[in-house]
């Protein structure tokens, strides 16, 4: 066995056995009892276009497409799910201070403004989440008033 077989084996060995190493899911309620429509008012319109785009990564449930059971894949998605629920859980929203909560209205309404939510890795695999003019208008909109 030449040494690139057997470097290419070894590649090959790697990503089969890393495939045991799964990541916990983000499988709690979307809607719970602190998600943001029970402590503020959120228009339906807006409300959807919220579960539809942003829930993904910024709420306690995910819903997971079939590329996320390969690794390393599964620990990316993973990481970006962390991080969105770090900065913005509109699952928790409820829980969070008015102080912070305005601010994160600001961040909404920045975001939707400007067109850098949801991010383009993203919307490379889901791109039926890219918001349109109107929906962008709508959350700004909605999330300015708020702020």
């Amino acid at each position: 066995m030449t040494k690139r077989n057997k470097i290419l084996l070894a590649i090959a060995l790697i990503l089969v056995a890393i495939q045991v190493i799964r990541p916990a899911r983000n499988t709690g309620e979307a809607i719970g009892p602190n998600d943001i429509s029970k402590a503020y008012q959120v228009p339906a319109e807006v409300h959807t276009v919220l579960q539809q785009s942003c829930y993904d990564c910024h709420s306690n449930k995910t819903n997971y497409p079939w590329y996320a059971n390969i690794q390393p894949i599964g620990w990316w998605l993973q990481s970006h799910i962390t991080d969105g629920k770090r900065h913005l859980n509109f699952s928790e929203y409820g829980t969070y201070a008015e102080k912070k909560a305005k601010h994160k209205f600001e961040e909404i309404e920045d975001a939707a403004a400007n067109g850098w939510m949801p991010m383009e890795s993203y919307l490379w695999m889901h791109p039926e989440t890219k918001l349109t003019p109107d929906q962008s208008k709508a959350i700004a909109q909605w999330a300015g008033a708020l702020k």
